[in-house]
């Protein structure tokens, strides 16, 4: 995915996902040259150890707690903001921390309880490379920030709440007082969509490039906090389990590397990405519970039929201990999963994010798995039914709804939002663009959709379905058919309990709700609308957008 704003990157602008800028940026991986790695050493100040790359970056980690206490590349210093520093959660406290250098590798080691954290550089590399094993439930551990100097990277971005002074909800979401809205949560991005996240001035460039997240949680789709900028400062976050909008219990283990890295303002380079990183340097660095790629196995997939080649297809690989992905390919669904760690998992293909097979596929280290064509069943793809109508094709996600691409980056109340009220027409060719991608009990709880049906139809009784992805409080919808026929309040399906809807994320469990509607509910006269009452019911949640939600893929009413 290309890392481009849309305009071109100005003196205080910044990238996001992707590899836009590479070709202007220094060789920062694996390979940059050791020509000028002479002071190459680390040093004790007393307080912290001191790492100098030797090559134009010194950072210094705290002794005491294992804070990554300064960053400074170039001569100018990047760490810290508010009088905070970078590191695991908000900070461990008193650490054991040690330092060793083997070869061309400097390893900061911190113990904090079960919690093990690894700082390491490489000769004559603008990388600090970082890895973080949570072994339990007994250390906070869900991310790691850089927290980086106020000034230094400003910008206005749906991330960015540096411009936007007044909350709207919860202290972190905020409205410029031109109506935009702005939120830490507003990323835009799912995990599978980025590389590297941060922001450049042109001429520097700091980033964090994610690791391969097979600790983490919540699948490819999932959607998290990402970077933010604030007047105090801005902040990076490598997320190692984020609860908002969550899916998945939390998995242990160690995660990692993730990568601190500094350019000369382009994008960071493409061997430090999670898909092509190689870290053979490491394998015998004493790094509690990393496994070198000769102990991983790989999963291939000669193709998948039955798919919908509108969409493109993802094959996840999933159990308790770890999670991986890759994607199909568009022309025959050959896929192919590496550095995967042994063990049986749960293969599921998605079309978007639709879950639409199933299977288990067990590794072994130094092995192919080779799993012959998967063929996906018509009716595992619900848009295969036959439906009178159908409001969106069923993809897992809202999109092509109302609102549903600006709710990645933006708060419903933002004066970008078109209106969430508004009722739709079947046969109107709005149908899809005119439905609120959203339902609220407080907002816009019975829109209505109206519809004619042939006589044959209106004898016979008919399957309504609503697909949804997400719910906030519960939410979930009940219908009113011409006033005369209500449906029973469906019991709530299993979905995440915190905020989702308002911060950027409709990502949740995608669920199927059906309704019988009997033939004695429609109307006879066949130049009558019928009309279809769609409400949010529930008693939780508090009022407006904080009220009982849902997110929709799809309404059709089958044949």
């Amino acid at each position: 995915m290309s890392g481009s704003t849309g305009r071109p990157l100005g003196r205080r602008t910044f990238v996001l996902a992707g590899a836009a800028a590479a070709g202007t940026a220094a060789l920062t991986g694996p390979l940059a040259t050791t020509a000028s790695a002479a002071s190459f050493g680390w040093s004790d100040d007393g307080s912290n150890y001191v790492v100098d790359t030797g090559a134009s970056l010194v950072f210094k980690v705290s002794k005491t707690n294992g804070d990554l206490t300064s960053l400074v590349y170039k001569g100018t210093e990047y760490q810290g903001y508010g009088g905070k520093n970078s590191h695991v959660e908000s900070g461990l406290g008193t650490s054991t921390v040690t330092i060793a250098q083997s070869g061309t590798t400097i390893l900061v080691s911190v113990a904090y309880g079960t919690l093990r954290h690894y700082y390491a550089a490489r000769s004559g590399e603008n990388n600090v490379y970082l890895w973080t094993n949570k072994a339990d439930s007994s250390v906070t551990a869900t991310r790691y920030i850089v927290r980086v100097k106020a000034g230094l990277f400003l910008n206005d971005e749906p991330d960015s709440y540096t411009y936007a002074p007044t909350v709207i909800e919860s202290a972190d979401v905020f409205e410029k007082s031109d109506g935009q809205t702005r939120a830490k949560h507003y990323s835009k991005l799912r995990v599978m969509d980025y590389d590297y996240i941060g922001w450049t001035t042109g001429s520097v460039g700091l980033w964090i490039v994610r690791s391969n997240h097979e600790k983490a949680s919540g699948g490819p789709f999932y959607r998290s906090l990402l970077r933010h900028q604030s007047a105090d400062g801005g902040g990076l976050y490598e997320i190692l389990y984020y609860g908002e909008n969550q899916t998945e219990s939390e998995r242990y283990g160690l995660q990692g590397p993730y990568v601190i890295a500094l350019t000369d303002g382009g994008a960071p380079s493409s061997s430090l990405y999670a898909g092509t990183l190689t870290t053979s340097w490491a394998d015998s660095l004493g790094i509690s519970g990393y496994v070198a790629a000769s102990g991983r196995g790989r999963v291939a997939g000669v193709g998948i039929t039955g798919r919908d080649t509108a969409y493109a297809y993802t094959v996840g690989l999933a159990n308790s201990a770890a999670q991986y992905w890759g994607s199909a390919r568009s022309s025959d669904g050959y896929f192919s999963i590496a550095g995967v760690l042994p063990g049986t998992y749960t293969l599921t293909v998605f079309k978007g994010e639709l879950a639409v097979y199933t299977t288990s596929v067990s590794v072994s280290a130094g092995a192919t798995s080779t799993l012959n064509t998967i063929a996906v069943p018509s009716s595992n793809d619900p848009s295969n039914a036959s439906a009178i109508w159908r409001i969106n094709n069923w993809d897992g996600t809202p999109g092509g709804f109302k609102n549903a691409d600006l709710m990645t980056y933006a708060h419903p109340s933002d004066v970008r939002a078109a209106s969430w009220t508004g009722n739709v027409v079947i046969g109107s060719g709005t149908e899809t663009s005119a439905f609120p991608c959203y339902l609220w009990k407080d907002v816009n709880s019975g829109i209505i959709v109206y519809f004619k049906l042939t006589a044959a139809q209106a004898a016979a009784a008919h399957t309504l379905r609503i697909g949804v992805t997400t719910a906030y409080a519960n939410g979930r919808p009940q219908v009113v058919v011409n006033d005369t026929w209500t449906s029973a309040v469906p019991s709530p399906p299993t979905q995440p309990s915190t905020r989702s809807l308002t911060v950027g994320s409709y990502r949740g469990n995608n669920y199927t709700f059906t309704y019988s509607v009997p033939a004695s509910a429609w109307l006879t006269d066949t130049s009558a609308y019928n009309t279809l009452k769609i409400y949010v019911a529930s008693g939780s949640g508090t009022t407006s957008f904080l009220s009982a939600g849902t997110s929709v893929d799809a309404i059709d009413l089958l044949a």
